[in-house]
């Protein structure tokens, strides 16, 4: 997709950080939108500051744990843009615990916003994609899935879930040449509420981290800001990227996966020892 003037997107996590900038990128290329998130506030406030732009913009609450939810979100889309060219699989929450004291609701809940809602919605949009015969999928993963770090077990999970679903999902569109493609998307340190917006376990004290400010010691670490990071998700979409990394410390995360699969994992050990 070398343009996005006069195409359709929908986007999940609408209401605040990512999935906000870039609906305004977006606009500001000409691109349609239907904007969902489970916060009806946040997504307003996203509505408001499009309200300038020349573009057609409609809103829906939706919960993308919810399938039957999604999918009629997704019909909705077509019959008020009539059509649908892109799907942001944005909407994501954080969860801290350790594998032993994670409560199972939680890690439920985890991962049926983080990766069911991922599937939910590329299933759901899929068929629309091929019917306008120019698409793309674009699947928020992380850095984290691409390395495993202790707390994260859960969002490991998820995220290394959503990489191998959207790496399988574009070698088939690749196969089908049916003019849809997909992208996996791994941002480092984003300035977005995801960490302050996430629930901590108290497990993650036999660690070391403080279950009372573990989210704001780790959100001193994001170092991309989400205008930033929109940017370069859709500079990667341009580029029909397979993989688009956000931030210099993606970079240097995907490196040290690479060059250091095992020895990586011995370093975490050492630093979270050091704080215990």
């Amino acid at each position: 997709m070398k343009s996005f003037t006069d195409k359709v997107a929908a986007i999940t996590g609408a209401g605040s950080g990512m999935g906000r900038t870039l609906a305004l990128a977006l606009a500001r290329r000409g691109c349609h939108l239907a904007l969902s998130d489970v916060n009806e506030v946040g997504l307003g406030e996203t509505a408001a500051l499009l309200r300038d732009a020349r573009v057609k913009v409609t809103t829906q609450r939706v919960d993308v744990a919810d399938r039957e939810a999604i999918y009629a979100w997704a019909d909705q889309v077509v019959r008020e843009h009539g059509k649908a060219n892109l799907i942001f699989n944005n909407a994501g929450v954080g969860l801290g615990a350790t594998v032993e004291g994670m409560r199972l609701e939680d890690f439920e809940w985890l991962m049926n916003i983080n990766f069911w809602g991922v599937v939910h919605g590329t299933r759901a949009f899929l068929p629309h994609l091929k019917a306008a015969g120019e698409g793309h999928v674009v699947n928020t993963s992380s850095v984290f899935g691409l390395i495993g770090v202790p707390s994260q077990s859960a969002y490991n999970a998820a995220k290394f879930a959503v990489r191998g679903f959207t790496e399988s999902l574009r070698q088939e569109l690749d196969i089908l040449r049916c003019g849809v493609s997909a992208t996996s998307v791994h941002p480092g340190g984003i300035k977005t509420n995801i960490a302050r917006a996430g629930r901590v376990d108290p497990s993650i004290a036999s660690l070391g981290a403080d279950p009372a400010n573990a989210n704001l010691k780790f959100e001193k670490n994001f170092i991309t800001t989400a205008e930033s990071a929109a940017e370069t998700i859709l500079r990667g979409v341009e580029k029909n990227k397979r993989r688009v990394l956000v931030g210099p410390d993606a970079h240097f995360i995907d490196a040290m996966a690479r060059l250091l699969p095992s020895l990586y994992q011995r370093l975490m050990v050492a630093v979270a020892r050091k704080h215990i």
